[in-house]
């Protein structure tokens, strides 16, 4: 990676376990120290993201606070660095005094009837937060990592005390204002739901009462679950192979009990991402004005939460989380190979079942799909933002050949997102989290057999930097250039070449690497 177009934007890595904070020694760019027993199923990360587009540093949406103020508090590319879980004035908090007027979950009416349909559909209301140390994530503070590389927005923030781990890939398109606009907000707006799902005693919800073991292995308070299927109240000690709260009782109710919380994670999360999608298109409705080009602008939406032994993914778009899982159920060594099991779909007019989605939606409308692209625009199926192919209002705002004609019958586009849950288990080795420009150039199974047999050789090195620089060599042959050549070719016209890569490996279980553990600074 030489040349100042062409140096990595990001480069992060994480290693479980700190002792708390208390320092050993320093060495090689590693605080090392000492191992501990800990809750949490992932033993390392690392995160690594090269431009392609030219993206000019945003934003000024939203009157400037995300990009001029949010953002700098996420914002660590080169290394994780620790913040308070609960700061004076939240995120949203400081957006809602300075936007009174702008976003609806801060108190905004909707500017249509159809608007406040859109926004009362997860049927919650925000409150007032209760303290980040006791909620369904719960930690004191946190350690983040992440930045901007061309379109592409990435985030990881974890709490290893605590056992959970949330990475996030926010693949923008057309501009970086969608992806700012998540990076700023989605993360304190899936906090503000799961700590609904955990304090509220209303049903399908959590309320608190006396310490236990709880979720992940950490000791929190006790839960009781209710539900409207009368589910068990689950109250009593948790069992770590099942990642929730349970009590002693027939297998099928503790089963039942456990699906009904991952269940109201997943929808969680859901209901957090169609918040941010309604807030985001009210605001770009509110700029267009100024800011016409707002309309097209969008990104796919990939994210990963790892909170004890449940893998939760949410995927909106055509980035991948793929798992490197082993055929044998032992832990990787040199004699096995793994398998590559890819846990999101992919949301594009070449997925058969997607394309005819969209078909289906539209009867009416012979131009659904022209040329490979829905209403000749867009390859993805899903998408957060890009309001012109969801909102007449939006595509009128554009001018000339920008404009959709004949749109008949938006929204073309969905902001449905895939949903899943993996219980994680010993056979499981690694996930990789990609955006699109990743898998452009490797399948599932090249890129599971590229981690492994670097890891196996580097027990101690960067593969998120590995599949970079691979994806550059191979990018570079494609084109007839040396590595050199091609990472010196300006961003902008690079994008002829390669798209914006994004990458983040997880390695899993406790006991891979090294018998100590470290966190890059």
């Amino acid at each position: 990676m030489v040349g100042s177009e062409g140096e990595l934007k990001i480069s992060f890595g994480y290693q479980c376990n700190s002792d708390r904070g208390i320092t050993c020694e320093v060495g090689h760019g590693f605080k090392i120290v000492p191992e501990v027993r800990r809750t949490s199923s992932f033993s390392c990360l690392s995160g690594a993201a090269l431009s392609a587009n030219a993206t000019l540093a945003n934003t000024n949406i939203c009157n400037g606070k995300i990009g001029g103020e949010i953002l700098p508090t996420w914002d660590s590319p080169n290394s994780f660095r620790k913040i308070p879980s609960s700061p004076s004035l939240s995120k949203l908090d400081r957006l809602s005094s300075s936007l009174p007027s702008t976003l609806s979950y801060l108190s905004c009416s909707p500017s249509t009837s159809s608007d406040i349909l859109e926004y009362d559909a997860c049927g919650l209301k925000f409150m007032s937060d209760p303290s980040r140390g006791e909620g369904f994530l719960n930690a004191t503070e946190l350690q983040v990592a992440g930045g901007a590389a061309g379109e592409d927005r990435v985030q990881a923030v974890c709490s290893e005390e605590n056992g959970w781990l949330f990475c996030a890939i926010y693949d923008g398109f057309n501009g970086r204002d969608a992806a700012d606009f998540l990076a700023g907000t989605l993360y304190d707006t899936i906090i503000s739901y799961l700590d609904k799902l955990h304090w509220e005693s209303e049903p399908g919800s959590v309320k608190a009462d006396n310490d236990v073991v709880g979720l992940g292995g950490f000791i929190q308070h006790n839960i009781i679950y209710h539900d409207d299927r009368s589910f068990p109240t689950l109250k009593g000690n948790n069992d770590p192979n099942l990642g929730c709260f349970v009590k002693s009782g027939p297998s099928a109710n503790l089963e039942s009990s456990c699906k009904s919380f991952s269940q109201g994670v997943l929808d969680s999360l859901q209901c957090a991402l169609n918040q941010a999608e309604n807030d985001f298109l009210y605001m770009v409705e509110q700029e267009m004005e100024e800011r016409p080009d707002l309309v097209s602008i969008g990104c796919c939406v990939l994210l990963v939460l790892l909170h004890g032994n449940d893998l939760y993914t949410l995927n909106l778009g055509d980035s991948r989380a793929v798992l490197a899982a082993c055929s044998t159920g032992e832990r990787m060594n040199e004699s096995g190979r793994l398998k590559a099991i890819q846990l999101t779909d992919s949301h594009t007019v070449d997925n058969e079942t997607e394309r005819a989605t969209v078909l289906a939606n539209h009867p009416d409308d012979p131009k659904a799909i022209v040329a490979g692209k829905v209403k000749g625009k867009l390859k993805v199926t899903r998408a957060f933002g890009v309001g012109y192919l969801k909102k007449k209002i939006l595509n009128d705002a554009l001018m000339g050949i920008l404009r959709v004609r004949d749109l008949i019958s938006p929204p073309y586009v969905s902001t449905q997102p895939s949903l899943n849950v993996h219980k994680i288990s010993n056979s499981d080795q690694f996930v990789i989290v990609g955006s699109d420009g990743l898998f452009d150039f490797f399948s599932n199974d090249e890129a599971v057999m590229l981690v492994e047999s670097y890891m196996l050789d580097n027990p101690w090195g960067d593969p998120a930097k590995f599949l970079i620089e691979q994806l550059v060599a191979r990018a570079a042959n494609s084109a007839g250039f040396s590595m050199e050549e091609l990472m010196n070719v300006p961003a902008g016209r690079r994008r002829k070449y390669h798209d914006d890569v994004t990458v983040i490996v997880i390695m899993l279980g406790i006991t891979q690497r090294t018998s100590k553990a470290s966190t890059c600074i």
